[in-house]
């Protein structure tokens, strides 16, 4: 594995730790949007295997997408998981008067682990494979 999917993948990790402490302390908005960039940090890891990389976010989200969901490369739940992610992480950050709720925020935090794992074991296994 290389340096830069390690580095995206201890991003991922960093953030959820700060997604974790923020839920423990009620800043549900905040730990959302800590847990939507654990998974943006997972799926720019898988995509450095490839060297790819974009400036817009929903540019990486339509890449992983369409080479890695579609593929079936990953799970098809994860991409429900990235678009709704993208959809409250951008309500939290940008809508007057949004509440998330402590279900929601948990929920973006489950998933947000979830798809960190699977990337990590991807990873291994890749690398596994030689």
């Amino acid at each position: 594995m290389d340096d830069l999917i390690r580095y995206r993948i201890a991003t991922a990790e960093e953030k959820l730790r700060s997604s974790k402490i923020l839920l423990d302390a009620g800043q549900y908005k905040d730990s959302i949007g800590r847990s939507y960039y654990v998974i943006f940090s997972s799926i720019r890891a898988v995509l450095a295997e490839r060297q790819v990389d974009f400036s817009k976010h929903a540019a990486v989200i339509a890449y992983f997408q369409k080479e890695y969901i579609k593929q079936r490369i990953f799970e098809v739940k994860y991409s429900k998981y990235v678009q709704q992610a993208f959809q409250i992480r951008n309500s939290c950050d940008y809508d007057d008067f949004f509440i998330a709720s402590k279900a929601d925020a948990i929920e973006q935090y489950q998933r947000a682990e979830e798809l960190l794992e699977a990337v990590k074991q991807y990873m291994n296994e890749k690398k596994d494979r030689g």
